[in-house]
C-alpha cells in the first residue's frame, strides 16, 4: 500500500466511485419497486422523487395478485414451460454436443456449419408461424418448447466443454463395455457439471422472461405464461378484476398491484439465480470456443 503513489489511489478511488455509483442506478429501481408494493396505494400515488423503505406496511397488492386466477395460471404455465422446456433443452444440447464432440463422427465438421449457419440466418417470422401451426401446436404450450429445444450458441459452449474431456476415460470406459450413452452420463457430464449448471441457468431464463413466442401462438389466456401476464398488466393497464373489491380510488391501488406483479414475476429467477452464479465464469471458461 506505501508503494502505491498518489494517482494510483487517486484511480481506484475513481474506480470505486463509478462502480458504487453504477450498482446504485442498476439495484434502485428494483428496490423503488420492491419497496413501493408494500406501501400504501394512496401514499405512493402522491409522492414524488425516492423512496426508501415501505409508508404503511400494507399486503393489499400482493392479496391481490395471488387472488387473481390468471396469476396462478400464468405461474402453472410458466413452471411447466421451464422445467419441460430447460429439461429437453439439456437433454437435446447434451446429447448433440456430445456427439459433435467426438472425432470419429463423418461429417461432423458440415453438420457444425449447417449449425453454426442457423445462428445468421433463419426462416423469419411467419415461416416458423406456418410450421407451429402446421404441426397443430398453436395455442398450446409445445409451442413454447418445441420450436426452441436447443440454441446453436449452447451447443458450441457444451461441445467444447465435452472436447476438454481426456479421451483416455473414454477410451478406458469402452474398455469396460460402456456404450456412449454410458460413457456421456457417467463420464462426460459429471466432468462437466460446471457446464451444465451454466444451460440450466441460460435456458431457464431464457423461458421464464420468454413472453414474445407466447404473444405470437397463443390465444387462449388460459395458456399464457407469467410474463405475457405481466405485460398485459403493465402497457394495457388490466387490473379492473383485482381492483374490483379492493378499497380506495382504483388508480391507485392499480399502481401497487403492478409493482407487486413485478416482483411475483421476477422473485423466483432473482432468487435462484445467485445459486447458480458460481458456477457462470467457470462454466462459460470451460465451454469457451477454441480451435
Amino acid at each position: 500500500m506505501n508503494n502505491r503513489s498518489v494517482w494510483e489511489l487517486i484511480f481506484d478511488g475513481c474506480n470505486i466511485s463509478f462502480m458504487l455509483l453504477l450498482m446504485f442506478v442498476t439495484l434502485y429501481p428494483f428496490w423503488y419497486v420492491l419497496v413501493a408494493s408494500f406501501s400504501d396505494p394512496g401514499w405512493i400515488a402522491q409522492t414524488r422523487g425516492m423512496i426508501w423503505w415501505p409508508h404503511e406496511f400494507s399486503l393489499e397488492s400482493y392479496k391481490a395478485v395471488f387472488n387473481n386466477p390468471i396469476i396462478i395460471t400464468g405461474y402453472l404455465n410458466t413452471l411447466f414451460v421451464v422445467i419441460v422446456g430447460t429439461s429437453l433443452n439439456l437433454i437435446m444440447t447434451s446429447l448433440g454436443a456430445y456427439a459433435l464432440s467426438r472425432n470419429n463422427v463423418m461429417l461432423k465438421n458440415l453438420i457444425m456449419f449447417m449449425i453454426v449457419f442457423t445462428m445468421f440466418f433463419n426462416g423469419g417470422l411467419i415461416p416458423n408461424y406456418l410450421l407451429v401451426n402446421g404441426l397443430g401446436m398453436l395455442d398450446t404450450l409445445w409451442a413454447l418448447i418445441f420450436p426452441v429445444a436447443m440454441s446453436a450458441f449452447n451447443l458450441i459452449i457444451m461441445r467444447t466443454a465435452f472436447q476438454a474431456v481426456p479421451v483416455s476415460l473414454e477410451e478406458t470406459a469402452r474398455l469396460d463395455g460402456a456404450n456412449d450413452f454410458t460413457i456421456l452420463m457417467r463420464v462426460v457430464l459429471p466432468l462437466s457439471l460446471p457446464v451444465v449448471a451454466v444451460m440450466f441457468l441460460f435456458y431457464g431464463v431464457a423461458h421464464w422472461n420468454s413472453w414474445f413466442n407466447a404473444l405470437i401462438y397463443m390465444r387462449d389466456r388460459g395458456n399464457y405464461p407469467l410474463q405475457l401476464i405481466l405485460r398485459e398488466i403493465l402497457i394495457s393497464n388490466s387490473t379492473d378484476n383485482m381492483t374490483a373489491n379492493s378499497g380506495g380510488n382504483k388508480l391507485e391501488v392499480a399502481l401497487t398491484i403492478k409493482y407487486a406483479t413485478i416482483i411475483v414475476a421476477t422473485g423466483p429467477i432473482l432468487i435462484l439465480y445467485p445459486y447458480l452464479q458460481r458456477f457462470f465464469v467457470k462454466g462459460v471458461m470451460v465451454g469457451a470456443i477454441k480451435e
